[in-house]
């Protein structure tokens, strides 16, 4: 049975190859990932790297190079990889929309760095994220933070984009929010095609979203000018 999963896997990976599919809009994590701490995960990876670095034939002796391991896997658990980690998730505290504000909220040119998790290289781009509030409101920094949060994990753009939104609905209680994402990806960018020009533009947009005029006024707003300078 095992040779026989493992051939199915080794065929859809060939299926997939180098094409940016995502499999789920949930992450794809197994159920144990979090039974060792976070100290456990980065002594297990410090010695994964040093068998990569060696493995490249590296001098790990070299002053430059001794701390490189230990440094990569500190960043990888507490920094680029944080998001896998749901303690990490941001409260998203809400209130009532006791102003009445019935139009359309945009947050726009959220910084979005992220890895590509078919080749974990960057993915560097800007997230812009809006909700027509049914009752609650969120404060505005909270959305920075959830774009952050599911930004810091093994992503494809397009599963981010709707764990954005998800995020969002659920702690707003309502279905009308949006997000477009517009990254580069640099493993299109700096392997491969090699293409530094192109970038990948994602969208998902929720309940009054779908409306076309509705669509049309948030695409209009993240294209505004709003340098004040």
């Amino acid at each position: 049975m095992f040779d026989v999963n493992s051939k199915m896997n080794e065929e859809r990976s060939k299926e997939i190859g180098e094409n940016h599919v995502g499999t789920s809009a949930k992450t794809p994590l197994r159920a144990d990932a979090f039974e060792i701490s976070d100290k456990e995960k980065i002594a297990k990876i410090q010695e994964s790297v040093k068998d990569i670095l060696e493995t490249l034939g590296m001098d790990l002796t070299d002053d430059s190079l001794q701390g490189t391991p230990k440094r990569v896997a500190k960043a990888f658990v507490n920094e680029i990889f944080m998001g896998l980690n749901p303690a990490n998730m941001p409260k998203a505290s809400t209130f009532e929309n006791n102003y009445n504000y019935g139009e359309m909220l945009v947050e726009k040119n959220i910084i979005v760095y992220s890895t590509c998790e078919h080749h974990l290289l960057p993915i560097i781009g800007r997230a812009h994220v809006a909700y027509i509030s049914d009752g609650r409101v969120i404060g505005l920094s909270k959305m920075n933070r959830i774009v952050e949060y599911f930004s810091k994990r093994p992503q494809v753009q397009e599963r981010l984009t709707m764990q954005v939104v998800q995020a969002l609905q659920k702690a707003l209680g309502t279905q009308d929010v949006a997000c477009v994402i517009d990254a580069k990806h640099l493993c299109v960018n700096s392997r491969g095609i090699k293409d530094i020009e192109s970038s990948t533009v994602t969208s998902e947009f929720g309940g009054k979203f779908k409306d076309r005029d509705v669509r049309r006024e948030f695409l209009d707003y993240i294209k505004m000018d709003t340098d004040f300078d």
